[in-house]
């Protein structure tokens, strides 16, 4: 640790005898960084017992309940509120605290701006400065494919038919070198898409299908790399964010990328979260800190065969120790072609795995009075998508979704057959409306805090 002249929270337990522990805090002040309040997290094989006066030349308070990581990231969050230093230093240690306890402490932190570090470690808030000069909702999730851009989609939607006039900033692995804007009702149809992917861009990059789903303006930016909160290496969203405020609108929608969070400040937040997520990886490590974050919890393909009963109460639990103030909505997805396809012999192409495909085919057959002759679940698999495409029987019609190999293999291998090409959206729907609540007045309300904090702020 360099001299920096810093003031400290330190996380420290009763298994280290307490004038080690004074050493150690004075060797700290001597190379700069002061402690100004100690958190005893348990442990007493080396004090009188848990809550015993422990003289550490600051003031220290001990954790309520022993052994208890929920009680100690709560009295974490209350000790940071009232002394706001400039880092915690962990110098607390197993058997009091394992690795996953101490990330969960540091997620807590970093919620509240703070580094959290110790002898081999340091870990820094994500940056999210604020951009935006309106009012903004982030779209993030815990990962790839948990339905992020269907759910911008349906943020979009409710916030366009509450009378608002939201510009959605999104950022992808594969996303422009320079912020590219679509205006509202701009063509992103399959002969412009088809052009841009012969310039040597994605073509299917998630601004271009948010565009194509909702008519709404959206402005493309690209992101590297994703830190274990969500902070980017590298990304031109504060460019994109600048070009989206020369657009009209009262409200900006900054949609993540994979695990990634946007790196801006946003005034609310939805965190998707897909239903067979691991339980270990939503509650471990630095997940809670999305958790944290979150004002609403969609959880997605609530439903067999992506996600069993058991699957979902876990996923649920998880959400329940660390989102308990934040509305829960349990959701499926249900493809809505954008397009007629009534009467036609159509050919589904999806990122959904196989079995869930096989059972989205009747679903559209019923609903939309289409023949489904063929599907494929490797729109992220070129290869696979082109062997399903040859083997695949006539068809008039690709359905597909907005991603992947959607335009440079799907939609160049349709169009060159003859057939016609509608894009596919997914849309989510609440599993039980009773138990968690509507979430049209969910998205709705997101927006009215959106708006109460960007005024309070």
């Amino acid at each position: 640790m360099n001299r920096t002249d810093r003031t400290a929270v330190v996380l420290v337990d009763g298994e280290h005898y307490p004038p080690v522990v004074r050493a150690a805090l004075a060797d700290l002040a001597a190379r700069g960084t002061r402690a100004v309040a100690a958190l005893m997290l348990g442990g007493t094989e080396k004090v009188a017992g848990h809550g015993a006066a422990v003289d550490l030349g600051v003031p220290t308070e001990w954790v309520g309940r022993p052994a208890d990581v929920q009680a100690a990231a709560e009295a974490l969050g209350v000790l940071l509120e009232r002394v706001r230093p400039d880092v915690v230093v962990d110098l607390s240690d197993e058997p009091v605290v394992d690795a996953r306890r101490r990330l969960r402490l540091a997620s807590h932190a970093l919620l509240a701006g703070v580094p959290f570090e110790g002898p081999d470690f340091r870990l820094t808030p994500p940056p999210r400065p604020r951009l935006a000069r309106r009012p903004s909702v982030a779209v993030v999730g815990t990962g790839k494919r948990t339905g992020k851009t269907a759910l911008t989609g349906e943020v979009v939607r409710q916030f366009t038919a509450a009378g608002r006039t939201p510009v959605v900033v999104a950022m992808g692995r594969g996303g422009p070198p320079e912020p590219v804007v679509i205006r509202a009702g701009d063509d992103v149809g399959p002969e412009r898409l088809l052009a841009i992917a012969d310039g040597g861009a994605h073509a299917s990059s998630d601004f271009y299908e948010d565009a194509a789903t909702t008519g709404v303006a959206t402005v493309g930016a690209r992101r590297c790399g994703g830190g274990l909160a969500g902070a980017v290496g590298f990304s031109n969203v504060a460019d994109a964010i600048r070009a989206a405020e020369e657009l009209p609108g009262d409200l900006t929608v900054l949609e993540g990328s994979g695990a990634a969070l946007p790196p801006a400040h946003a005034d609310a937040t939805v965190l998707v979260v897909a239903a067979d997520a691991d339980p270990e990886l939503l509650g471990g490590y630095l997940g809670p800190y999305r958790l944290l974050l979150a004002d609403l919890v969609v959880v997605t393909m609530a439903e067999p065969p992506r996600s069993s009963p058991h699957q979902v109460e876990a996923v649920l639990e998880v959400l329940r120790t660390f989102s308990r103030l934040s509305p829960v909505v349990r959701t499926v997805f249900r493809p809505v072609p954008l397009g007629p396809v009534t009467g036609t012999r159509v050919f589904f192409a999806t990122t959904a795995p196989e079995a869930v495909t096989t059972g989205l085919a009747p679903y559209l057959q019923d609903r939309y009075g289409c023949e489904v002759v063929a599907t494929s679940s490797h729109l992220a698999d070129r290869e696979a998508l082109r062997a399903d495409l040859r083997a695949a029987p006539g068809f008039e019609v690709l359905l597909v979704e907005l991603k992947a190999a959607a335009v440079d293999v799907a939609v160049r291998t349709a169009t060159a057959e003859g057939a016609r090409v509608v894009f596919c959206d997914n849309r989510p729907v609440a599993v039980d409306e009773e138990r968690d609540g509507r979430l049209d007045v969910a998205l709705r309300n997101l927006a009215r805090l959106a708006d109460e904090r960007f005024t309070t702020d």
